[in-house]
């Protein structure tokens, strides 16, 4: 299994070696861009802007930063390897957190950690944390970006999560409601989220859009014309009290369904 990081996770005079492993697959379908007149495949081409849009190599391409109009300063990636010290190049936990304080709104990107050695120090950390239900929060950089991390344990494994940054993270535009919230109608409404709730699991979730989106494939290649669904269409209804309470009747007949069937 191939990894994205190789280094080590430290935590007081702790050392671990480590190497971290995407968590998640691209699952999408893949769709080329196709010129309708030609049916010819339509391609992205990097050009130099001043050069007549000779197209450029890959191995010819730099970063430059602009720092006044037309004039830059080009960085290689040794420039970027000599910023960083070495506290950069492993994960250090800084400190540990209760895990539910840590509001999902920051996470980013998920990874697997396996130990490269040291495993009796990564079980012994995973174990600690999962008991005590803390994770810890750490600092690197992850190729040219310094990048917030938590570590976390679950189910014996170790994940760590990238997170975004306080500054990363944009202020709600929606203005502050202001609504009145009636007694009755919120009581309704914790009635129904009550009867709505269940125990999360993963595994009923599937991609049918996906599923869809593949018979159509299929369809298109026999030659056949994609069909949209007939679906029933739902009253609306205008009056809250109204849509909570039948909402309400809705998941009480579904639940009392689900038991009777349980029962036989």
């Amino acid at each position: 299994m191939a990894y994205s990081y190789k280094g080590s996770l430290n935590f007081g005079l702790v050392y671990i070696p480590i190497t971290l492993h995407s968590s998640i697959k691209d699952n999408d379908i893949g769709f080329n861009m196709i010129d309708k007149k030609t049916m010819s495949r339509v391609k992205y081409k990097k050009t130099c802007v001043d050069c007549g849009d000779r197209v450029v190599k890959q191995e010819d391409i730099v970063k430059g930063f602009e720092y006044e109009e037309g004039k830059y300063v080009i960085f290689e990636d040794e420039d970027f390897e000599k910023l960083k010290t070495k506290k950069d190049k492993n994960i250090t936990i800084e400190q540990f957190v209760d895990l539910k304080e840590v509001d999902p709104l920051y996470f980013d990107r998920p990874y697997y950690v396996l130990p490269t050695g040291a495993e009796k120090a990564f079980g012994v950390l995973v174990s600690a944390m999962e008991e005590e239900n803390k994770a810890g929060l750490a600092k690197t950089v992850l190729g040219t970006k310094e990048t917030l991390i938590l570590v976390r344990a679950r189910k014996g494994e170790m994940l760590l999560n990238t997170l975004f940054f306080e500054e990363e993270v944009t202020r709600n535009p929606a203005k502050e409601i202001k609504a009145e919230v009636n007694k009755k109608e919120k009581m309704i409404a914790k009635q129904i989220i009550e009867s709505m709730t269940a125990h999360f699991e993963p595994e009923k979730y599937k991609d049918e859009y996906r599923e869809r989106v593949q018979k159509a494939i299929e369809e298109k290649i026999a030659g056949k014309e994609i069909v949209a669904p007939k679906e029933k269409s739902e009253n609306k209804i205008i009056n809250l009290m109204e849509a909570l309470q039948k909402s309400l009747e809705k998941y009480e007949k579904k639940n009392s369904t689900k038991k009777k069937v349980k029962a036989k």
